[in-house]
Order: structure tokens, then C-alpha cells, then sequence
């Protein structure tokens, strides 16, 4: 299904020759699309944030890690930084909807966990039926890099779901969101 549009391309995007270099390269690069959902003390959706982070990496190890990219201002980083725990739901092909709410791309009516079934665990609200991380804040202080936190997790939990809604990782390349086989 295309979307219906007036305009011929996309209408916010800078013209070719204003374009960023480097961020034109890390759009070539596909990147892997998740949710991270915190929560704060008081049980209840206002006290839930979430927000899609796409650039990320896990680190093996003793301990492991997963570094993340996240806006300073974003609710979820306000409610990470006070809760100390996180959960890193991977997305899959069929959570494009989830991953624009998250992004505050799309509306969701009601506030963005009323799109997709989310379970609440000890380190935040996850996607049902998917493979999640959950972890706690390695320092409140993270450094800034470019316009962003990097944000480093302890990893205390890894759930790996299989079959059902986990199939498939959704990745964003280019500007688009895609199977990393096509």
C-alpha cells in the first residue's frame, strides 16, 4: 500500500545539495529499529516513556552492554535517568506503526503505548511477543555525542522470542523501513 500524498516527494526534506553529508552516509547504513521503554516508580502508563532508538549497538562481554543514541530532551531519557532501568524491545517488520508512534512521526490517540501490546517487566514496558533487553543505567552523566546521549545499559536480562510477531527485524535504511533481506 503506497501512501496517498499532494506532494511528489518527501515535503521536510532538504534539497539534495543542502543535505548533510554525514548524515546522508548513516542513512546508507541499515540500522537495526527498537524501542526503549522506561518506567518510572509510580505504576501507570503516564508514568511510562518509551522512544525508537535505531542507533545502537550491543557489546558483548563481562559485562555485557547496549550503547545507545537517545535525545537529551526526550521523555524517555527524563524518565530513564530517574528510574535507572530499561527495556530494549526489538522491533519486526510488521511494527513500522510502532516504530513511527515512538518516533512521534504518527499520532496515537491516547499516548504511544495504546499502539501494540506492551507488558510491563523490572527494567520498563516491552512489545509482547518480541525479543526484548532489559537493563539498568550505567551512569546518569552520559557523554554528549553529536546532538545526542550515549547512553550505556548493564544488561541484566535477555528474552529471545521465537516465531509468532518476532520474525524478521525491522530496519531502517535510506530514509525507509525494510526487512534486512529487501
Amino acid at each position: 500500500m503506497r501512501p496517498v500524498t499532494i506532494h511528489p516527494g518527501h515535503p521536510f526534506l532538504d534539497p539534495e545539495g543542502e543535505r548533510r553529508p554525514v548524515r546522508r552516509l548513516r542513512a546508507r547504513l541499515p540500522a537495526p529499529v527498537t524501542v526503549w521503554g522506561s518506567a518510572g516508580p509510580d505504576p501507570g502508563v503516564e508514568a511510562r516513556a518509551g522512544l525508537t532508538v535505531s542507533s545502537l549497538l550491543v557489546a558483548d562481554g563481562e559485562p555485557a552492554r547496549v550503547l545507545g543514541l537517545v535525545d537529551e530532551e526526550s521523555e524517555l531519557w527524563t524518565v530513564l535517568r530517574r528510574s535507572g532501568a530499561c527495556a530494549v524491545s526489538l522491533l519486526g517488520t510488521a511494527d513500522r506503526q510502532v516504530a513511527d508512534a515512538f518516533a512521534g512521526l504518527t499520532p496515537s490517540p491516547g499516548g504511544v503505548f495504546r499502539t501494540g501490546t506492551w507488558v510491563d517487566t523490572a527494567w520498563g514496558p516491552v512489545l509482547a511477543e518480541r525479543s526484548f533487553v532489559g537493563g539498568r543505567l550505567v551512569s546518569t552523566e552520559p557523554r554528549e555525542v553529536g546532538w545526542s546521549l550515549l547512553v550505556e545499559l548493564g544488561v541484566e536480562h535477555v528474552e529471545l522470542a521465537e516465531g509468532g510477531l518476532d520474525t524478521g527485524a525491522l530496519v531502517h535504511h535510506r530514509g525507509r523501513y525494510m526487512a534486512p533481506d529487501g
